[in-house]
């Protein structure tokens, strides 16, 4: 009998209608999973807009940005190109070429509303010793972009040169602004990217996902492994452009450490 009982009780129990209690302890899970869906959302959707409004802003002045994107171009190809202007080979791609430039120049300059809805959105789940770091970091990380950017910019004249040079006995070189632009914009996001290393590094030390102790034992894998990246990250076959990133890598790595230990040193 007592068994027969108890098998109802399970029975009713698994049927029974949710309790005032019971939505009450499902209900804020759900909402902070949609809260954070709606959050993160309207943080892309800033951060779009900051790009939006950069890149018409790029756009406005995109004839002076060309003609300074334009100053690697060695002298060798001003002989194949008209009056020292990449040609286009479309009807298209003129316009093509002036947004795709007009879009990377506005994500760059709008890189710090970017980082800061990034901080933003993931600073809720974090400690406030944590939180206290949040404009540091955007302004080294906007400040390291930067300089890699510059430096990009700089040793940007090897592989170019190199490129153009390397088959004019053979070919007449025809650089198409598509080609030419698209090179430059991937060769200077590298080092931009790039120099983000220590902050990345700095922000997992932070969170304690890394130490200070890790980093220092893995010193030697890691300077190999970055001298094996800056080959295929250059795209260039010149000699200068890895050795540039190469050594910026190493240096970053070391920084990276120093960074660390200052951050965490009170911990």
């Amino acid at each position: 009998m007592a068994n027969k009982i108890d098998e109802e009780d399970i029975f009713a129990s698994l049927f029974a209608p949710l309790t005032e209690g019971d939505e009450s302890n499902n209900d804020p899970s759900a909402m902070s999973l949609v809260d954070h869906l709606e959050e993160l959302r309207w943080r892309i959707f800033k951060s779009l807009i900051a790009v939006a409004v950069m890149s018409v802003l790029a756009f406005v002045f995109r004839v002076y940005i060309i003609n300074f994107l334009e100053l690697p171009l060695p002298k060798q190809a001003d002989a194949a190109i008209g009056g020292g202007k990449p040609i286009v080979t479309g009807l298209t791609e003129g316009i093509t070429t002036f947004l795709m430039i007009s879009i990377a120049v506005g994500i760059v300059f709008s890189l710090p509303v970017i980082l800061y809805q990034a901080w933003a959105f993931i600073s809720p789940g974090l400690y406030v010793k944590e939180k206290k770091y949040a404009v540091p970091f955007i302004f080294i990380g906007v400040a390291l972009f930067a300089v890699g950017v510059s430096l990009g910019y700089i040793v940007l004249q090897y592989p170019v040169q190199w490129l153009v040079t390397f088959s004019a006995g053979s070919f007449t070189e025809l650089v198409s602004a598509s080609s030419y632009f698209t090179f430059v914009a991937f060769f200077m996001l590298a080092f931009g990217v790039v120099f983000e290393i220590p902050l990345v590094l700095t922000f997992l030390a932070v969170v304690e996902l890394i130490s200070v102790k890790t980093l220092t034992k893995k010193r030697a894998v890691a300077h190999v492994s970055m001298w094996v990246a800056a080959t295929f990250l250059t795209p260039g076959a010149d000699l200068y452009s890895p050795i540039f990133l190469g050594v910026s890598m190493s240096f970053l790595y070391e920084l990276s450490i120093i960074f660390i230990k200052l951050t965490t040193r009170k911990k």
